[in-house]
């Protein structure tokens, strides 16, 4: 079964080694919280804030053992008044026998004001 696994962290400022750290972390918790081979992956879609350019967080996946050809793209998440700022969310679709409610999505720093309810869920 194809599910998507959602993830969303924020960073302190608009720096290209925190944006990445950052990233890598979330996405590797994303995959052992799920158990996430990288052959499993059918791709990652990265969205950042429109005050987060400077660098692509796709780069992370790049550092990951195993991850080289694991499709990614990164895109501007809609500028909508009052959100989170400097926020970077994932969407991880993967192969997986786990049903809807077994997956389990990360949102860490600030991001966990964006899913509180899950966050309970997981806890």
């Amino acid at each position: 079964m194809i599910r998507g696994i959602r993830g969303a962290t924020t960073v302190n400022s608009n720096d290209a080694d925190e944006i990445v750290a950052a990233t890598k972390e979330m996405i590797e918790t994303m995959a052992a919280k799920n158990e996430v081979d990288p052959e499993t992956i059918a791709s990652v879609i990265i969205s950042v804030t429109p005050d987060l350019n400077a660098t692509f967080p796709a780069k992370a996946l790049r550092l990951i053992d195993g991850w080289k050809y694991v499709p990614v793209m990164c895109m501007p998440e809609i500028n909508v008044p009052g959100s989170l700022p400097k926020c970077i969310r994932v969407m991880m679709t993967v192969n997986t026998p786990k049903s809807q409610k077994e997956i389990e999505h990360v949102y860490v720093n600030d991001a966990i004001k964006l899913r509180p309810d899950l966050i309970e869920e997981q806890e």
